[in-house]
């Protein structure tokens, strides 16, 4: 993908567009007549939308680690938490549907984990699992929130294929819902799901969920699409959320979570996408 002054896809015409009427109020002000100082504070304003759009479809290159064994943040903005969590649900198929739990919340689930939990073959319900308890079937989560002013460029958190990519809404909801980004229940809000498979079978899930302002996902891959480590895969306009999940087997978080409480981090540790590491592989690959 090519990058024109370091602009995402589909944010040049934005940028340009009130960028030029803004230098034409001005030099009509300027050279014709300034309509009682109305052309130029158009003008002003103009290029003042122009410099907003211009950060807001920023997308910076960044330097990708080469370290061996280890999961990128797919997104920059703050670490709300970092979660051990286990499976307890998956959406049902049509065969399973007799047998449910309603949530008017996160809508419908059968009650167990997917047979190997760890593929990530559908959309699990997960929830912390007690000190102690710990299994070879727990996941990490981590979620980082993006807020209006962070780059909103999602990039790969490992190299491999792209193998699922679903758009999920609310329960008999067209749309939504649009929860503040930073709210826990906010995992439920629109989202598009995407799995990334390595080589060697490792599965990693990025959810891409939309907030109360970001109500537009924008995915430039797809499935069956091969990516590198880094490599960008779409966007999230506006403040938004990336929740990152891994085996927790096979790997270590490298990051502070807002909800750990430090006075140090008060926000969480702050992540660069592609360039920041989130998990490190328990036995360096």
């Amino acid at each position: 993908m090519s990058h024109l002054a370091l602009i995402a896809r589909g944010g040049h015409l934005p940028v340009i567009t009130p960028g030029l009427m803004g230098i034409g109020f001005i030099l009509v002000g300027w050279f014709v007549n300034p309509l009682f100082g109305i052309a130029p504070t158009m003008g002003i304003l103009m290029l003042m939308i122009s410099a907003f759009f211009a950060n807001f479809w920023r997308d910076p290159d960044r330097p990708i680690p080469k370290d061996k064994g280890i999961v990128v943040s797919p997104a920059d903005g703050h670490v709300m938490f970092v979660k051990r969590e286990r499976a307890t649900g998956r959406r049902p198929s049509k065969d399973e549907l007799g047998n449910v739990e309603e949530d008017e919340h996160t809508g419908t689930w059968f009650p167990e984990s997917c047979e190997e939990p760890l593929k990530f073959s559908t959309e699990q319900r997960f929830e912390a699992v007690p000190e102690g308890d710990e299994s070879d079937d727990d996941v990490w989560r981590i979620a980082v929130f993006m807020s209006p002013l962070d780059v909103h460029v999602n990039r790969s958190p490992i190299e491999g294929k792209i193998t699922r990519m679903e758009h999920r809404t609310g329960k008999g909801m067209r749309r939504g819902p649009f929860l503040p980004a930073f709210r826990k229940e906010s995992e439920y809000n629109e989202r598009v799901r995407t799995l990334f498979e390595r080589v060697d079978g490792l599965i990693v899930e990025v959810m891409q969920i939309s907030g109360a302002l970001a109500r537009t996902i924008i995915p430039w891959k797809g499935e069956g699409d091969d990516l590198r480590r880094g490599e960008r895969f779409g966007m999230i306009r506006l403040g938004s959320r990336v929740d990152v999940r891994v085996p927790a087997s096979k790997f270590t978080p490298c990051v502070i979570g807002a909800e750990e409480g430090r006075a140090d981090y008060p926000k969480g540790e702050f992540v660069k996408a592609g360039s920041s590491i989130l998990y490190r592989g328990v036995d360096g690959e």
